[in-house]
């Protein structure tokens, strides 16, 4: 059929609870507020490090805590999957797909440990014939070599991109590969503001959704 990539974190699924949790602890070691979920749900995207650096700036704690904090929050990270859920119609999507003959493949900016643990506790590790995490590459998206590097390590055919955010929009772009925007994740602008292909709002419209966006390819 396809190669089809997805990203993680607010597209496959929401994990913005966990990683909330993991923030307010280490804000609480240091004495300082915490964050309010939604704060959390809008430092995603851009890597662990990107995140920890957000979540000092909004409670001003200063540059020289930012190593050790970054530790601390990737140290939490594998085991944090209580609170994440799997967005609604992610298995049967999945499973369509590979029934369909696609590869399937994942790229993230989520450290690669923390990336392969909750795909395991979901039991989706045996889903995936790439994955590539935030500490795969020397660069992360929105660089596109990491996605580009996904797409190699599956093979031959043509390329789709599943994503919800800014980064992953941009990502594509750079790539010149086709994107397909889920609509219910991480994203800070509005769709219309966002290149892609297509939208969906929900994953019993993805299968033929990709298959629409193949039609000029096949």
């Amino acid at each position: 059929m396809a190669n089809i990539v997805f990203d993680l974190d607010g597209t496959l699924i929401d994990s913005a609870p966990d990683i909330h949790g993991i923030a307010n602890r280490l804000l609480e070691q240091e004495g300082a507020p915490p964050i309010s979920l939604e704060q959390a749900r809008d430092f995603i995207g851009n890597g662990a490090s990107v995140f920890v650096e957000r979540m000092r700036q909004a409670r001003g704690l200063s540059d020289d805590m930012h190593d050790r904090l970054l530790a601390d929050f990737i140290a939490s990270y594998d085991t944090a999957v209580n609170l994440t859920v799997l967005y609604p119609g992610v298995v049967d999507a999945l499973a369509i797909l590979k029934a369909k003959g696609a590869r399937l493949g994942v790229c993230t900016n989520k450290p690669l440990r923390a990336t392969r643990a909750v795909l395991a506790h979901f039991g989706l590790d045996v889903t995936f014939d790439a994955v590539l995490g935030g500490d795969s590459l020397p660069t992360h998206k929105p660089d596109p070599a990491p996605l580009l590097a996904t797409f190699d390590a599956l093979g031959p055919g043509p390329r789709v991109y599943v994503g919800d955010s800014d980064v992953d929009a941009e990502t594509a772009r750079r790539a010149g590969i086709p994107f397909l925007l889920f609509t219910e994740g991480y994203r800070k602008s509005p769709v219309a503001e966002l290149p892609h292909s297509a939208t969906f709002s929900s994953f019993d419209q993805l299968v033929p959704l990709i298959q629409s966006v193949l039609e000029p390819a096949s």
